[in-house]
């Protein structure tokens, strides 16, 4: 039954909402669609087998979605945003039955890291974004290491979700109905969460300037055009002249 809960709502939540948007966007023939994935999407890791096999059906989902607008030609694009480990309320109220209580495999950044490369992601036509280092190295690794990466899943992954204790069995969990209260973005983690990530403000840098020197090369090519255009005009009109 939990494994039923979370593919409803990890994955069938993605297909709805998806199917809502495009409604929308389709006869407009405008707008972005952002998925929000995970390194989990790619390279599954212990003792959270139904979550990630949630987040892979996603990116299948998302794949095909992606190619019938391409196949009609249409402007709505949708892209793939893979988070790494953030430090939300998630690891607060999810159930689980590990043997301690549960945590996200460091490093953990805010949810602010993963807030701004959505933004980001909105406003670009990328096919995918990997979030920080440890995302893009799970992906990698699984593309062209996946033996080894199935090795070191069993003991680092496993133990890097485990700290601090028993769980406690008592608290709320959001599996089935909402938590109660008001609600936080941020979980746990705090002092060991990092603010920031390098990779993808070179990310975003990059695209930045990608996009300037297009502009220029555009530019200057229509300058180049103009001046032809003028030169041959002023040609045809000397040529006049002399006859």
């Amino acid at each position: 039954e939990d494994f039923k809960r979370v593919t409803e709502v990890t994955y069938l939540g993605f297909v709805y909402g998806t199917m809502a948007a495009l409604k929308r966007m389709r006869p407009r023939d405008h707008g972005a669609i952002v998925q929000v994935g995970s390194a989990l999407a790619y390279r599954s890791i212990p003792l959270q087998s139904a979550y990630c096999g949630a987040k892979h059906a996603i990116v299948g989902f998302t794949d095909s979605i992606r190619s019938e607008l391409i196949h009609d030609r249409s402007h709505v694009h949708i892209t793939v945003v893979h988070m790494p480990a953030l430090n939300t309320p998630q690891f607060s109220w999810c159930k689980s039955n590990m043997p301690r209580k549960a945590q996200p495999v460091p490093p953990i950044y805010q949810p602010e890291v993963g807030a701004d490369a959505v933004y980001w992601a909105a406003h670009q036509r990328h096919r995918e974004v990997f979030v920080g280092w440890p995302t893009a190295r799970a992906i990698w690794g699984q593309r062209f290491l996946p033996g080894l990466l199935d090795h070191l899943a069993a003991k680092m992954a496993w133990d890097g979700q485990l700290y601090d204790g028993a769980p406690d069995r008592s608290r709320s969990v959001d599996l089935y109905e909402p938590v109660p209260g008001h609600q936080s973005a941020h979980g746990a983690f705090d002092a060991r969460a990092q603010s920031g990530s390098w990779e993808v403000q070179l990310t975003m840098q990059a695209s930045r300037v990608a996009t300037a020197l297009s502009s220029a090369a555009g530019a200057l090519l229509n300058g180049v055009r103009t001046e032809s255009g003028a030169n041959r005009e002023s040609r045809e009109l000397s040529v006049s002249a002399s006859r």
